[in-house]
C-alpha cells in the first residue's frame, strides 16, 4: 500500500511537470516556501493564476521535501508568498 502511495505521488508530481511544460502557459508565479529556516523559491506557469501557483509549489515541494510524509504537508503548507504575473 505504502508503495502505490508513493508511486501515485511521484505520477502526479511528473503529470504536473509535463502538462505545465507542454499547455500554453499564459500565467507565471513565483512562489516562497520555508525550508529549515531558508526560504526557497520556485516559479511555475500555466493557464490560470491557480495552475501556475500549483506547479510553482510543487516545485517547491519536490526538490525540498524528503519522503511522501513530507512531500504531502509541503503540498498542503501556506507558501510565504505567492506572486503572479500574466494575463
Amino acid at each position: 500500500m505504502r508503495k502505490l502511495i508513493v508511486l501515485l505521488g511521484v505520477a502526479l508530481f511528473i503529470g504536473v511537470v509535463v502538462y505545465s511544460t507542454i499547455a500554453p502557459a499564459q500565467v507565471e508565479c513565483e512562489v516562497c516556501m520555508e525550508f529549515d529556516g531558508q526560504r526557497v523559491c520556485r516559479l511555475g506557469a500555466g493557464e490560470t493564476e491557480e495552475a501556475a501557483a500549483q506547479a510553482a509549489q510543487e516545485s517547491v515541494c519536490g526538490g525540498n521535501a524528503f519522503g511522501m510524509s513530507e512531500v504531502i504537508v509541503c503540498r498542503g503548507s501556506q507558501p510565504l508568498s505567492v506572486t503572479c504575473s500574466g494575463s
